[in-house]
């Protein structure tokens, strides 16, 4: 058994939750599911990122005080976890977790001890979104390329961190693999970055400037540190860092894989500045970073202003729980972004309905009007899970080395084709054996291989489809025709 540690980035609570959201929690959620499935040891990480200029922000937009105004959106970000059925081990809020600044101090010491903090004066133009400095090679036409506008110049002292110290040894872990980027262009990105030089990094704000939210700056309460070296440090403080937990030797120190899976607009932050940061503290760096792109809807980037941002909670009560996932794991492609039209979301559960529900529909039926069961089946044929017929054998013991492999590399897509690959197998097995047609030990042959066939793709399905696995299991054990009728609803 090897432990897998895996975190999703902490979102920011100054908006809803939107569909680019439920990408990212889903695709950390199959993989923390696959790796159960496999037997590993293994812990998943969310939460909420709230110590940020731009929450104080958009908590005075909303005439709230800006603890009052994280608290609750945070709650709007922790309540997806039973539309979108995920299955995260903890949930850290940065701003209210009792974890999270002692750790946070910690490190800061740990850099301060290593001599990579230093105070100096600043000028720069600085980018509200995304919480950063930005220089000229960092924009577009004058104007952030995440965001569409300009930075804003801003003059001050801060404390920097001595980033181009760590340049080297970063490209030398990233060159060898044990510091993992995929998919392998981002990883192309990151060592281009590192090639042209690394300027320090501005790792803290004037108070003032931060309205007094934030963790003060060890030593001096003048400054706040900077939200992203911050957030960054959730992935270690919901570990027990601050306080000596033991979590933290299980999970990071004397841990396995360490995966941090994320956004294409933050792999700078988590590549370069999370590792230089564990670096300077004496701490190990992630195993890996998984960077997926964005959804769009209509060729169009998520917009709240352009009333695009979809809510995903909202798909999930509309068209299911297992609809929306298995839209995410079926049209999100492994690079690119992906653009949502509500009748792909359609076109995916009706895949579901169509295709696994009625293959699991007719196999209990069909049994159940010959009198079997997994439950009760006897010859000719024990035990049941066996599949005799070699070219159905063949379809569906193929599908658990193909998903590790998929996975392995971070191809949802491909991981949920090839457990498709095995309903159509099953389907096409059931279409040419004809069951109805026969009788006797022939037609239990047949039964007996499509009954085993449900049983090994519903456990297959199960990281993608937790709740769709569920019922086919259900439906399977109880052998009730009207269970597995209603698995996947039609969408219109």
């Amino acid at each position: 058994m090897s432990r897998f540690y895996i975190t999703n980035a902490i979102a920011y609570v100054n908006g809803d939750p939107h569909l680019g959201h439920a990408l990212e929690f889903v695709q950390t959620d199959v993989l923390a599911r696959h790796r159960r499935l496999r037997g590993d040891d293994v812990r998943y990480l969310s939460g909420t990122d709230e110590n940020a200029l731009k929450n104080v922000q958009a908590a005075a937009a909303a005439g709230l005080a800006a603890a009052e105004f994280v608290a609750a959106r945070s709650d709007l970000f922790e309540r997806l976890r039973d539309p979108l059925a995920l299955s995260y081990d903890d949930f850290i809020r940065t701003s209210a977790d009792p974890r999270h600044r002692p750790g946070v101090e910690r490190l800061w010491r740990a850099c301060a001890d290593a001599g990579d903090l230093e105070l100096r004066a600043y000028t720069g133009r600085y980018c509200g979104g995304c919480e950063a400095f930005l220089d000229d090679d960092d924009l577009c036409d004058g104007v952030c390329p995440e965001h569409g506008t300009p930075p804003e110049p801003v003059e001050e002292r801060n404390w920097f961190f001595r980033l181009s110290r760590h340049a080297g040894p970063l490209a030398d872990a990233i060159e060898s693999g044990a510091l993992a980027i995929e998919p392998e262009h981002r990883r192309n990105e990151v060592l281009a970055v590192l090639r042209s030089g690394l300027a320090d990094l501005s790792v803290s704000r004037p108070r003032e400037r931060a309205g007094g939210w934030g963790i003060p700056v060890p030593g001096d309460p003048g400054q706040v540190i900077y939200v992203w070296f911050d957030a960054l440090a959730n992935y270690v403080t919901a570990l027990g860092y601050g306080n000596g937990g033991g979590d933290y030797a299980r999970w990071w120190a004397d841990g396995g894989e360490r995966i941090h899976l994320v956004g294409k607009g933050i792999t700078r932050f988590h590549a370069l500045y999370w590792p230089a940061i564990l670096r300077s503290a004496g701490e190990p760096l992630p195993t890996r970073v998984l960077v997926h792109d964005y959804v769009t809807v209509r060729g169009r980037k998520l917009s709240k202003s352009l009333g695009n941002a979809v809510d995903p909670a909202a798909l999930a009560e509309r068209y299911g729980t297992d609809a929306l996932r298995w839209w995410v794991v079926r049209d999100v492609p492994r690079s690119g972004d992906a653009d949502f039209r509500e009748e792909g979301l359609v076109r995916r559960a009706n895949e579901l309905a169509d295709g696994l529900g009625n293959l699991v529909s007719r196999t209990v039926s069909l049994a159940a009007r010959a009198g079997a069961t997994p439950s009760n089946w006897h010859p000719p044929r024990v035990p049941i899970d066996r599949i005799a017929d070699p070219g159905l054998a063949a379809a569906i013991d193929a599908v658990p080395a193909s998903i590790d492999t998929a996975l392995g590399r971070f191809d949802l897509r491909a991981a949920a084709d090839a457990v498709w690959g095995s309903v159509e197998a099953a389907n096409r097995f059931v279409s040419a054996r004809r069951p109805w047609q026969l009788e006797g030990e022939a037609r239990a042959a047949v039964l007996a291989d499509a009954l085993a066939a449900c049983a090994a793709i519903a456990a297959e399905i199960a990281p993608f489809l937790p709740g769709g696995s569920e019922r086919i299991v259900a439906a399977l054990e109880s052998g009730d025709p009207a269970a597995a009728r209603r698995l996947f609803p039609k969408a219109a």
